[in-house]
């Protein structure tokens, strides 16, 4: 059988590797055994639209974001629940789905993964607000990870940002770390009230950020929980030993974290509003709540 694919590719995601994506799919693409198309993106959250009329038109067997993890937050909302599957080759600055997926970085190696067609069925998460509260109703879906505190504000910062990659989150967070405050959270987990202060938390159906760096390492994407990160605000002097336990896949054994799982978190009290999803900063409200979505995405994986 002869799968179709449409390829949805953002033109100024990351760092620049989906710049010759149409010769790297020619040329690597199993023509034999798949169709496609390309469409490109014009303005922010477009692949979004065009993923979902995709679907609607019934004409496609899978839709392959090409970019970053906004671009495939956009691809995976509009797939999410349906019988099309997810693709991606990751061209973005973090990647973190794609890593925690195995799927190549590198475009060509990761279209020769398209051509298994080999799918799998992960799960989402869904965050809305409290329109009683907020006045507006607001919901997402989170393919990788949310969060909110200091994490929502360097994603914030992120979207004005000249430079992309490591080196301008590291510049973000080296200056607005001096002066953010940890805020005081009260959460519903599961049946279990929390209250505590932190300087983020991490709602993570993925296990890390990107980069590499595992901020849930006990996650897994298809367990039908939510991996809870409560991380206080790290002394300098301890950063030297904590920040490596990022890369070390131990970041739970640090004196700075909590972790919980659960199917559902409510936190009624994020006084700044926004929101970290999957790498994007959106403006939600005070009250959300989150819900697992078990195995409610298909995706194409090694």
């Amino acid at each position: 059988m002869k799968h179709s694919i449409l390829f949805i590719v953002n033109p100024v995601s990351g760092i620049g590797k989906q710049k010759n994506i149409e010769n790297v799919i020619e040329k690597y693409l199993d023509h034999r055994a798949l169709d496609y198309s390309v469409r490109y993106t014009e303005f922010s959250h477009h692949g979004k639209q065009l993923a979902r009329e995709a679907v609607e038109q019934g004409c496609f067997d899978a839709i392959v974001a090409v970019g970053g993890d906004g671009s495939v937050n956009d691809v995976a909302t509009s797939l999410s629940g349906t019988d099309v599957a997810m693709g991606i080759i990751p061209c973005g600055s973090g990647n973190g789905l794609a890593r925690n997926l195995h799927i190549p970085l590198t475009p060509s190696h990761a279209v020769e993964i398209l051509n298994k067609y080999n799918v799998a069925t992960i799960d989402t998460i869904t965050v809305s607000n409290n329109p009683e509260k907020d006045g507006e109703s607001h919901s997402h879906i989170i393919a990788s990870i949310a969060g909110v505190g200091f994490d929502a504000l360097v994603a914030r910062r992120m979207q004005d940002a000249k430079l992309r990659g490591l080196q301008a989150y590291a510049r973000i967070i080296l200056n607005d770390y001096p002066t953010y405050k940890e805020q005081t959270y009260k959460m519903k987990i599961d049946d279990r009230e929390v209250e505590r202060k932190a300087w983020f938390i991490s709602f993570a159906n993925s296990n890390q950020f990107g980069f590499n760096t595992a901020i849930a390492p006990l996650a897994k994407l298809d367990d039908g929980l939510i991996d809870i990160c409560i991380v206080d605000k790290i002394p300098l002097i301890h950063l030297p030993m904590t920040a490596p336990l990022l890369y070390l896949n131990h970041f739970e054994l640090s004196q700075h974290v909590e972790m919980y799982k659960a199917r559902e978190v409510t936190v009624y009290n994020n006084e700044e509003e926004w929101v970290n999803i999957d790498g994007e900063g959106e403006f939600i409200g005070k009250e959300l709540h989150f819900k697992n979505s078990n195995k409610s995405l298909k995706v194409l994986v090694p």
